[in-house]
């Protein structure tokens, strides 16, 4: 669905909290200076409070309380991966079944920037 280098920042973060990227994970649907840009459910519902990245971010004032406490809340209402060493494996394979066809022709018809 998304390119290698996106699937391989995915693993860093099942490292240990102290060891885990410091940045959040955005959404690929939208830009990061997107008014709709947003945390990545997947990521927020696979790690919840044991990103390091969500802890920074709720100490530096990087996302306002509420966007905080919700993904501390956070309950995917769809089965994820158990890591994202698991996302990403899944991610790389040669053969996205349907339902990532459709997601990719989705972002391609919101996404002027991408090019075939």
């Amino acid at each position: 669905m998304w390119d290698d280098s996106e699937y391989a920042k995915l693993r860093r973060y099942d490292a240990d909290t102290g060891d885990q990227p410091t940045a959040v994970f955005q959404c690929h649907q939208y830009d990061a200076g997107d008014t709709e840009s947003r945390l990545c459910a997947g990521w927020v519902g696979c790690h919840g409070g044991q990103l390091l990245a969500l802890r920074l971010a709720a100490a530096t004032g990087e996302l306002p309380e509420e966007d905080i406490d919700a993904t501390f809340d956070y309950q995917s209402p769809v089965p994820l991966f158990e890591s994202g060493a698991a996302a990403a494996d899944h991610g790389v394979s040669e053969n996205p079944g349907p339902q990532a066809r459709a997601l990719q022709e989705k972002v391609r018809r919101s996404r002027s920037d991408i090019v075939d």
